[in-house]
């Protein structure tokens, strides 16, 4: 007697994942969902699940679930029905519910209903989960967009990126705001800024850049202040002045903003924020007559070396009712309010001023996201203007001696990136710009 061979079983076809993001391209068809239960709801004989993943959210709608917490990780099976009052405009109806991952106990925030101006340390406390939120992934998102744009935008204009030290045995801008740490016995500090370094690498590619973490020590406990943030930094050799530095500047932003325009309107929309016009020429304005703008239109009397932050928002106000603009740069800083690295204003005489330099600051809706400015190229000014600063000579070698072999004029800028993105996004405390915030008083988590 012959035995026929036993046929081979099919494999059941596991059908693709989709993302929530792209049901209304499945209308009346069975898809596959995996992401976080984001909220949930048991009426008898019917439950609903909202499902997160990460592009957004979506309704799914059963009977007999087992419904796990929160933030489980899950797969739905089911088909796709549009459905007016549903986010998106589509739910699914279940066939198959799997629980990939059980939270194994409750959420100590309610991420659906998580405010920006409630239990605002609650939220940080427990960032790991609160950073899942919609709100807060949108706004990291648009950070990521924009930092996306500045990469590259400057490669398109012959920038080359650099990766900088971040251990360092001396300040950028001297002594003060440095975390001091121990490098095998000696005093090291976490870099303030790569000013130094980038100024040494124009010297190699004329064009660099820079996106990493810097640290502060300062002792603010404010919503605009970080103690470690994202900076992008820029740095270009064979300038003429300051101006071919603010004209970059110029069309960083509107790279970024054109980035977002694409790839962040869902996230604006959330937000209830705007994306801002960047003009072809943002406005300049010298400090002194910034200053006196703002005492004689609006009777503030400004503190300080500087702009106050009063005086800030008083002047982008200014400029937004009478230029429609949300930017403007602050030119022509004195020297006590500038690091000993900036060069010094060149008068129509040619002689360079005493008093005033090359330093900008640029301010955004009511703040400011950049300083930047022209460098001091010539060896002999660089050493002068070290002493001037009452700062050691021989601390300085590393950075100083690059400068006795032809460094061409230069100068460069840096943004702070959350900042920016606080201010683009409405949001009230820069702290939220930023996954895992440092500040005075948080090292975790």
């Amino acid at each position: 007697m012959t035995t026929e061979p036993a046929q081979p079983t099919a494999t059941p076809v596991r059908l693709p994942r989709t993302l929530t993001r792209d049901l209304s391209k499945f209308d009346g068809q069975t898809v596959r969902l995996q992401g976080f239960v984001h909220a949930r709801r048991d009426l008898g004989g019917v439950q609903f699940v909202v499902l997160r993943d990460v592009s957004g959210i979506t309704q799914c709608v059963g009977s007999g679930l087992s419904l796990p917490l929160p933030e489980s990780s899950v797969e739905v099976v089911g088909k796709v029905k549009a459905h007016p009052k549903a986010p998106g405009g589509f739910e699914v109806q279940v066939e198959a519910f799997t629980v990939i991952t059980a939270a194994v106990e409750a959420s100590p925030l309610e991420i659906p209903k998580m405010e920006w101006n409630v239990n605002p340390e609650t939220m940080l406390d427990y960032r790991y989960v609160s950073v899942r939120g919609l709100r807060e992934r949108a706004a990291l998102k648009v950070q990521a967009e924009l930092v996306f744009a500045f990469h590259s935008h400057l490669r398109e204009q012959g920038f080359t990126e650099i990766s900088t030290p971040k251990i360092v045995s001396a300040g950028a801008e001297g002594g003060a705001n440095l975390f001091k740490l121990d490098y095998f016995g000696e005093q090291a500090y976490l870099a303030q800024s790569p000013q130094l370094y980038k100024q040494i690498m124009v010297g190699v590619f004329e064009r660099v850049y820079e996106v990493a973490p810097v640290y502060r020590a300062e002792e603010h406990a404010t919503s605009r202040h970080l103690n470690e943030y994202l900076s992008l930094d820029v740095e270009m050799g064979f300038i003429d002045s300051e101006e071919d530095v603010m004209n970059l500047e110029n069309s960083v932003l509107a790279a970024m903003m054109e980035r977002l325009k694409t790839t962040c309107a869902a996230e604006f929309a959330l937000l209830g924020a705007t994306i801002p016009e960047v003009p072809a020429h943002i406005p300049r304005i010298p400090l002194m007559e910034a200053r006196a703008l703002v005492t004689e239109k609006y009777g503030h009397a400004v503190g300080g070396k500087d702009l106050d932050p009063e005086a800030e928002r008083l002047l982008c106000q200014h400029y937004a009712e009478t230029q429609g603009t949300d930017f403007v740069f602050v030119t022509k800083y004195p020297r006590a309010a500038r690091p000993f690295y900036a060069h010094a204003e060149i008068n129509a005489d040619g002689s360079l001023s005493p008093d005033i330099t090359r330093g900008f600051d640029l301010l955004f809706r009511g703040i400011e996201i950049t300083s930047g400015g022209q460098r001091i190229h010539d060896h002999a000014m660089l050493m002068d203007s070290i002493r001037a600063y009452k700062m050691n000579p021989d601390a300085m070698t590393g950075y100083s001696e690059v400068f006795k072999f032809g460094m061409p004029p230069h100068g460069g800028f840096a943004i702070g990136a959350e900042r920016l993105t606080a201010k683009l996004l409405g949001i009230a405390n820069v702290r939220y710009a930023r996954a895992f915030p440092r500040d005075r008083n948080r090292l975790t988590p």
